[in-house]
């Protein structure tokens, strides 16, 4: 599949992506990197990789500047707004959710603020969700999740830094598995096309 990621940052994931697609563990090849803040890291990092790497304000920029390439797959890599596709990409749009949904999830839960209430739950199992988005914050089908155990002394950055261990495992293993099985077989059902 052809793929376009969509950052707001450093880009952590993105370096996570060009590695597998590298080294084989990832299929698909990225057609180009879009960010929403301009200037940030991933950009950079995403034209030392050799990707087109553009900056786009909202929605109606993004979906300008994706009308320009071949997308199969929109993969959103700590974009950090809802964000709404173009009705031909309208349910080809992959998310990664720091935390095993339904828990800890939905308007204002991302990045630090998920591992900051995990910590204060004192839940003793985190982990990552990769789902398809939607209109609605962390609602769309699931397609994989990874667990991790947390230990009594681990603190917010401890849980962060093993979530993101398990999301560089799971979101090549989501698009993997969609360039496998179709997008529309996650669709079909809300428990991930079963």
């Amino acid at each position: 599949m052809k793929l376009a990621v969509l950052l707001s940052g450093t880009g952590r994931t993105l370096d996570n992506f060009h590695e597998q697609i590298t080294q084989g563990g990832m299929r698909g090849s990225i057609e180009v990197v879009i960010a929403n803040v301009p200037e940030v890291l991933g950009l950079r990092k995403a034209e030392k990789y050799g990707y087109p790497a553009l900056y786009a304000p909202d929605d109606e920029a993004v979906n300008r500047a994706l009308s320009d390439y071949d997308v199969d797959l929109v993969l959103l890599a700590g974009y950090l707004k809802l964000y709404s596709p173009p009705p031909e990409l309208a349910r080809a749009v992959l998310n990664i959710h720091p935390s095993l949904i339904p828990s800890f999830c939905g308007p204002g839960f991302y990045g630090m603020r998920v591992h900051r209430a995990v910590y204060e739950r004192g839940v003793k199992v985190s982990g990552c969700t990769v789902h398809f988005a939607n209109q609605h914050y962390d609602e769309g089908p699931i397609v994989v999740q990874k667990c991790v155990s947390l230990e009594a002394e681990d603190r917010p950055d401890d849980i962060a830094a093993k979530v993101f261990a398990a999301e560089c495992a799971a979101y090549p293993e989501a698009v993997n598995l969609v360039c496998a099985r179709g997008i529309d077989c996650f669709w079909q059902s809300r428990q991930g096309g079963r």
